[in-house]
């Protein structure tokens, strides 16, 4: 396995290196609202403390196991799929921070392609994580600059409709046809399925909004409301964050 994904990393360099840098810009834009926040409390409170690296670990590690168990759905082709790996990744953004949970869903694609490798040349890990870090960075900012319930809500709803609305439009633009050119798929082929499943696709515009908006608002929504039970339950456990300092529930 180790030796299939380093075949990958090579045949692809170039690709990597974009991934790398893509990486690197929204943890740089999660740091500037972080600190923006951390300003705004008056608090000393250290972004990448100790603690919060040994999280950050713990949940990507908890993430990236998610990940490798994800399920179809009826209403889109067989090579979409969902999975639950954004719930660790959401739940340590509200606890530790944007920084934290943008993190967590880089390194779940490295626990994932570990374990599993990548079967697209990386394109589908690339998209896992930016269309979950649609949903992860914005909540977990807004959270960020007032910790109460009814914030979390107003967090997840945003994440839910950003991640939606950046997905559906990431899949017209980039993905079905860079999916298209890497298998040898005619782009007809691809939206065929579609209409197969739903005869109201009939190009690749109709296809993102019956299949793919659909697909992103359910898995946004199913986050979100595990999020809201379950982050309340496991607070008490993670709730000093890296400074020591308790964080508010939601």
């Amino acid at each position: 396995m180790g030796n299939g994904l380093m075949q990958a990393v090579a045949d692809n360099a170039g690709f990597v290196l974009v991934c790398l840098l893509t990486v690197v810009i929204l943890v740089g834009i999660a740091y500037a609202f972080e600190k923006a926040a951390v300003l705004k409390n008056g608090s000393r409170e250290r972004i990448l403390a100790t603690r919060k690296i040994v999280m950050i670990g713990m949940f990507s590690a908890v993430a990236g196991i998610l990940y490798c168990f994800d399920f179809g759905v009826p209403f889109a082709p067989g090579f979409y799929k969902v999975d639950f790996s954004e719930l660790p990744a959401l739940i340590a953004g509200f606890a530790f921070g944007p920084v934290a949970g943008v993190l967590v869903e880089f390194l779940k694609q490295v626990v994932k392609l570990l374990l599993k490798s990548t079967s697209t040349a990386f394109v589908g890990d690339l998209a896992n994580f930016l269309v979950g870090s649609m949903l992860v960075l914005p909540a977990s900012i807004i959270y960020r600059f007032k910790k109460s319930r009814s914030t979390a809500m107003i967090a997840c709803t945003v994440g839910t409709v950003i991640m939606t609305v950046f997905g559906t439009w990431f899949n017209a633009i980039y993905l079905l046809p860079t999916f298209s050119k890497l298998f040898g798929m005619p782009l007809d082929a691809i939206l065929g399925m579609g209409t197969a499943i739903n005869p109201n696709v009939t190009d690749i515009t109709s296809f993102v909004i019956w299949m793919v908006a659909p697909l992103n608002l359910l898995k946004g929504s199913v986050i979100s409301v595990l999020t809201m039970l379950v982050y309340k339950k496991i607070s008490p456990i993670i709730k000093y964050g890296a400074s020591g300092q308790e964080s508010a529930t939601a």
